[in-house]
Parts: structure tokens; sequence; C-alpha cells
């Protein structure tokens, strides 16, 4: 059984990001946008009071976490 994501609003998710060695590289507009070193990626994370499960699974993805590993950030 996979594990369900936590749900948290945009600026819980940088938090988590940050934790995982992603940097705020520029914010624009309601997005803050983080970037890791070496890594194809740019997350683009919307500051909303609850983020989606759908926005949640992709940036997850992305940022090469699995699931467990975001929810224990």
């Amino acid at each position: 059984m996979t594990p369900s994501i936590k749900l948290c609003s945009g600026a819980e998710a940088v938090k988590k990001f940050k934790r995982a060695g992603w940097i705020v590289d520029r914010q624009k507009g309601s997005h803050t946008m983080m970037v890791k070193s070496d890594y194809q990626y740019t997350l683009s994370i919307p500051l909303q009071r609850e983020l989606g499960i759908g926005i949640l699974k992709k940036l997850i993805r992305q940022a090469g976490l699995s699931v467990d590993e975001f929810n224990r950030l």
C-alpha cells in the first residue's frame, strides 16, 4: 500500500523542500521558485493555504522524493 500524502500549505511545502536541500531562488507573484544544484527541475510552488494532491504529487516526483520521505520532512 502506498502512503498517502499529508496535505500542506505552500509555505509548509517550501520549508519541507528546504530541509531536503532545495534553495529558494526567487519569488514571482504567488509562486516561489526553488532550485537544487545539478538538478534539472525548478520547483514552482504556489503559496496557497492548501496545495492540492495533484500539485503535491508532481512537486514530490520532480524533487526526486518519495511520498514517505516528503511526509517525514
